[in-house]
């Protein structure tokens, strides 16, 4: 169905010819008379894939965020991999990157050979949608190699069986060439694959990014071992060894560990402010949760007050939570393609009583640590009552500066308003003169500004009580809508958007120690980012070219020839409205604020942003020093 206007305004529309013009918000569409069944056409699926690309693998990107597309690709393999060894096949993977390309081997039972070309190139084709071959995969719609396939400049697969091999190579989605005969190798599917540039540029994997994601199959799949690049992951104790990985020894009481039929978790406290957790289903990490993640809080809730036999307050239980769940469920629903939220609500009920039950029984055995716990409880609970006398003068100065928070200029949609505000965004400004360029041009229906007045105050090593004493960061966080729950965010991302200078990279460092400070579940649920808008502009008569570095400067600078005018933008103010629409659109980019484990949080903190002021000189002089003789 077609989509309507959601707002129309009468203007003048005109037929001439076959032109016909229809205004729709603002909006002109052309040639609409035109549409007739020579309009209509049929793409092949891996047409489709490459026509739209984002449909499949979310987005594409350099490989300089966590998410980019380059990413996804390789995981869509290694999840095939790790599904033959969940099914009881295979217990080693060998993955390896080099030079821009990637391989995969599992000694699993290997693709039936005569059906490897379609396992690889036609969509709806696979052993997924049988049960008894796979019982637990993340990959239940039939696409994930294949996108692969279609996205990559080059792929190849081969599958072993039985002292066989069938081999076929593919260029973008097309196959070259195909081979069989006998083999001396074991069981098992390799594939390798390079990442087409013509579809994502001048990319490069990032080994801290993969590792990080081997890692987490390794904790997900106890007694599989992975090897990348040489390097041996394995995991003898699952989500416990995922936990401590990210807590580490800054806990108030050794890790809780329960391992069900189908359901994993782990789970303590620690000194930091706010919730932190992890969770996965059928070894896919769900970065927005969804009812599983749910589901484990309320059964660990009702486990403590159970144990206890008094209705403690939620928050005072949850403050410093710690906690990682995986399950695994047959037929897993998820919100988007990249699955990172888990839909489906008949989970609900085991997954709570399975998670109660077993606190209970955890507290129960270990009554040193139920005292440790009780007393982190009453501890939470005298700061809570502490900061409500102080949430009481914030608010009443609040009212008598405005009825409204001071230098917000909110959007129409949020988060509780479902669908139409998944999207939502509150840019974190620095100064009027940003926010003014940003303001004229926004989405009102789902883009807010706050602006601040310059630096924020440094909140390294202070109480949350701190924070309703600062008029600017109260007012922040009234209108992020966390005051009491970061459950209560009233906006999909928060994007910082600071000038490239030196001033506007201390600013966002000051507002990065305030979220890791006292709302780090923000940074670990990826809510944080940062935006990225170009350095200069390039043009000529006839073109202009914005680029994000000096490479693409000079790039541009030699493409559009020896006339060209080059402008460096200091500061966000001094991009013009009319440009600035398409950084703040369409074309955004954003890089995602990313934590590779929460342990390291106060160490890095500390030393960035405490009053290590020696330490942090030198470090800064020999990078400098570094800097100018490279």
């Amino acid at each position: 169905m077609a989509k309507r206007c959601e707002k129309q305004t009468p203007q003048v529309s005109f037929l001439s010819g076959r032109r016909f013009s229809v205004y729709c918000n603002g909006m002109e569409r052309k040639n609409a008379a035109n549409y007739d069944e020579s309009k209509i056409k049929t793409l092949s699926s891996l047409e489709h894939i490459r026509l739209r690309t984002g449909m499949y693998i979310g987005r594409l990107g350099d490989g300089s965020n966590q998410d980019d597309g380059i990413y996804i690709l390789l995981k869509e393999v290694i999840d095939n991999a790790v599904d033959e060894y969940i099914m009881g096949f295979g217990d080693r993977i060998e993955i390896k990157v080099k030079d821009g390309s990637a391989s995969v081997r599992d000694f699993g039972r290997g693709i039936p050979l005569g059906k490897i070309v379609e396992a690889v190139s036609i969509i709806n084709t696979g052993a997924k949608y049988d049960d008894d071959v796979f019982q637990f995969s993340v990959g239940l719609n039939g696409v994930g190699t294949k996108a692969v396939n279609a996205l990559s400049a080059r792929f190849r697969v081969v599958a072993y069986r039985d002292g066989k091999y069938s081999e076929a190579t593919f260029e973008r989605g097309k196959i070259l060439k195909q081979k069989h005969g006998a083999t001396t190798e074991r069981d098992g599917t390799y594939v390798e694959f390079t990442p087409d540039d013509e579809i994502f540029g001048d990319y490069a994997f990032n080994d801290e990014f993969v590792e990080k994601r081997v890692w987490n199959y390794a904790y997900l799949n106890s007694g599989l071992t992975l090897v990348y690049n040489g390097g041996e992951f394995s995991s003898t104790n699952g989500l416990h060894d995922l936990l401590y990985a990210e807590v580490g020894d800054d806990t108030l009481y050794p890790i809780g560990y329960h391992k069900g039929e189908r359901i994993e978790f782990a789970l303590t406290h620690t000194a930091n402010y706010g919730e932190s957790y992890f969770s996965f289903v059928n070894g896919q990490y769900t970065s927005d949760g969804g009812t599983h993640l749910s589901a484990f809080r309320e059964g660990y809730l009702k486990g403590i007050t159970e144990f206890f036999q008094k209705s403690y307050n939620s928050i005072d239980i949850r403050e410093g939570f710690a906690g990682a769940v995986a399950i695994k469920i047959k037929n897993p629903v998820f919100e988007s393609q990249t699955k990172n939220k888990l839909g489906n609500t008949e989970i609900r009920a085991w997954i709570v009583q399975e998670t109660r039950a077993a606190v209970d029984d955890f507290m129960h055995r270990n009554p040193e640590i139920a005292r440790k716990l009780q007393d982190k409880i009453i501890s939470n609970e005298k700061l809570r009552t502490e900061l409500n006398s102080v949430r009481k003068e914030a608010k009443e100065a609040a009212r008598k500066i405005s009825l409204k928070i001071p230098k917000l200029r909110d959007c129409k949609y949020h988060i509780e308003d479902g669908p139409k505000g998944e999207n939502s965004t509150i840019f974190l400004t620095e100064g009027d003169s940003a926010s003014g360029s940003m303001i004229s041009v926004r989405d009102v229906y789902t883009q807010a500004i706050f602006s601040l007045r310059g630096k924020v105050e440094n909140m390294f090593g202070r109480k949350r009580a701190d924070i309703y004493r600062n008029e600017e960061l109260y007012n922040m966080m009234m209108a992020l809508g966390i005051e009491n729950d970061v459950d209560n965010l009233r906006y999909g991302k928060i994007v910082i958007a600071t000038d490239a200078d030196y001033d506007g990279f201390h600013i966002r460092n000051l507002l990065l120690t305030f979220f890791l400070s006292f709302f780090e579940e923000l940074v670990t649920s990826e809510r944080v980012y940062i935006l990225e808008t170009p350095l200069f502009r390039v043009r000529n008569k006839k073109e202009t070219r914005y680029c994000y570095n000096v490479r693409e400067r000079d790039d541009a600078a030699k493409a559009l020839g020896a006339s060209v005018e080059m402008t460096r933008f200091k500061g966000l103010g001094e991009i013009s409205p009319s440009e600035f629409g398409q950084f703040i659109g369409n074309d955004i980019k954003l890089v995602k604020v990313n934590i590779q484990t929460l342990k390291a949080i106060p160490e890095v903190l500390e030393f960035y942003m405490g009053k290590n002021t020696p330490e942090r000189r030198k470090f800064i002089m020999d990078n400098l020093i570094d800097d100018v003789a490279g």
